[in-house]
């Protein structure tokens, strides 16, 4: 008798919960999630600096991960975004391939003036969409404190 008495509360115990359940999977803030192109370009602005302090460090294999990274992250800016020319997109994958082909090679001199490059493609993109008020800069110093750039040592 216990028993069915604890299962019966147990049971209209978890109906409030079932129909929140069922309430949360029909609410339209489940529908799929586009991120504001302001937030997908912070993600770059992120990835720009990890990439310029890999790349300073000699740190070929995380500078060859925050590069994938950046370049997805404009794919996406450009898949999600229709009103980003396309042209613009376009013009960032040479200096991306050429600052791929320069971490392939370990060479940080060639790397650096890559970096550039690439700097001034993302500054001349934002002057064609009319926010030339976003600048962007080869960065000068190091903001992530709790992550180390150069390559780990192996004994």
């Amino acid at each position: 008798m216990k028993i069915r008495v604890l299962i019966g509360i147990l049971l209209v115990g978890a109906l409030p919960l079932t129909a929140s359940a069922q309430s949360v999977t029909k609410s339209p803030m489940n529908e799929q999630y586009l991120p504001r192109l302001g937030d997908i370009m912070n993600n770059i602005q992120l990835r720009h600096i990890k990439l310029s302090f890999a790349g300073m460090a000699q740190n070929w294999e995380l500078a060859a991960y925050e590069l994938r990274q950046l370049r997805a992250g404009l794919e996406e800016a450009a898949a999600m975004y229709g009103g980003i020319p396309v042209t613009n997109v376009v013009t960032m994958t040479a200096p991306i391939d050429s600052i791929g082909d320069a971490i392939a090679a370990k060479d940080g001199k060639r790397f650096a003036k890559l970096f550039s490059e690439l700097t001034a493609g993302c500054n001349g993109c934002h002057q064609s969409m009319g926010r030339g008020y976003i600048q962007m800069r080869v960065p000068t110093e190091q903001p992530f404190s709790n992550q180390v750039f150069p390559p780990r040592r192996t004994p």
